[in-house]
């Protein structure tokens, strides 16, 4: 008897469905053998990237070059003698180093002295203007009082008053204390005068991003302005205090102009102040002693800044992301 089953014509006999000209579908691919292909077209593009990143590299050694050389050429040349620092064809490495002009940076002057006096000048100039310029700062940003961007404004004007201008009512100011010749104004000045207005400014642009329901807790555990500041808003801002301590050290590091109009004996003197008295007989400068007294001279500015470069990035990334 017969099948009444028509049978498909798209079938053919000994062909099973779902395959194409009677070939069985090629199994999927393996790691060991299917993947090869797949990883070989990889390959071009993780190429790419590695030479781009090396591209970035070398393109960064370029620009490094300006910013890196002038602390290369003063460290090794506080190692060469006069007359090779001189020749019309410079040496990027001494030829016979010596460390005699390390010796005769604390012959000549008291230079370890000078270094304790900045040294300690910039450690409390920074701690003053840090704890001020954060109250300051949490004040403009967290209180409303009638007056208060009026007031910012006017500390704002600070920052456009050269120190120059002041220099002169400032001296009889201080000459009428009796603190020339002192350290005095060399600390109290900055800390209250036009230098902390950046600090203050960087301060209160990030007490603006705090998010208020801090403040709201606070209240709720029974903490009243000061212990909110003092407890919530301080310990969060590291970053930004990062960022004013390096501005503000390196700020009084390499203070000069004040230092000379206020100081007059060597055992007073700050490290800018004593960099200029190396000098001969004939009043020339002592290339490989100066030098020496520079590279020595820059060793905290880079521990400083190796210890809090975190933090300083991020306080300037937070500084101004609400006006």
């Amino acid at each position: 008897m017969k099948s009444d089953v028509i049978p498909d014509p798209a079938v053919r006999p000994g062909v099973r469905p779902g395959t194409a000209g009677g070939h069985d579908e090629a199994p999927p691919a393996r790691d060991g053998d299917g993947g090869a292909p797949h990883r070989r077209a990889a390959r071009p593009g993780r190429s790419r990237r590695r030479w781009g990143r090396a591209g970035l590299v070398a393109l960064l050694v370029v620009v490094s070059v300006p910013f890196v050389f002038p602390t290369w050429w003063m460290a090794t040349s506080s190692l060469k003698p006069m007359s090779e620092i001189l020749r019309s064809v410079p040496t990027l490495w001494p030829q016979d180093p010596s460390f005699a002009a390390y010796g005769e940076v604390f012959r000549l002057q008291p230079f370890a002295q000078q270094y304790w006096n900045s040294l300690y000048i910039a450690v409390l100039v920074t701690a003053g203007t840090i704890l001020v310029s954060a109250m300051a700062g949490y004040a403009f940003a967290r209180i409303r009082f009638p007056g208060a961007n009026a007031l910012f404004l006017l500390v704002l004007v600070g920052l456009l008053v050269p120190s120059e201008v002041t220099i002169v009512p400032l001296f009889r100011m201080v000459n009428s204390l009796g603190l020339i010749d002192t350290h005095w104004p060399l600390v109290v000045i900055p800390v209250f005068g036009a230098p902390s207005v950046l600090a203050t400014f960087i301060m209160r642009q990030y007490f603006l991003g705090l998010p208020g329901e801090l403040e709201e807790a606070g209240r709720m555990d029974g903490l009243g302005r000061w212990g909110i500041f003092w407890r919530i808003a301080f310990p969060l801002s590291r970053s930004a205090l990062s960022a004013v301590a390096i501005f503000t050290f390196l700020k009084s590091w390499n203070l000069y102009l004040e230092p000379i109009v206020y100081l007059s004996s060597k055992d007073a003197f700050t490290l800018p102040q004593a960099l200029t008295q190396y000098v001969d007989a004939y009043g020339g400068p002592m290339w490989n002693v100066q030098l020496a007294a520079t590279t020595l001279t820059v060793l905290p500015v880079l521990a400083v800044f190796l210890v809090a470069q975190k933090q300083f990035v991020q306080g300037l990334a937070h500084t101004g992301l609400k006006g």
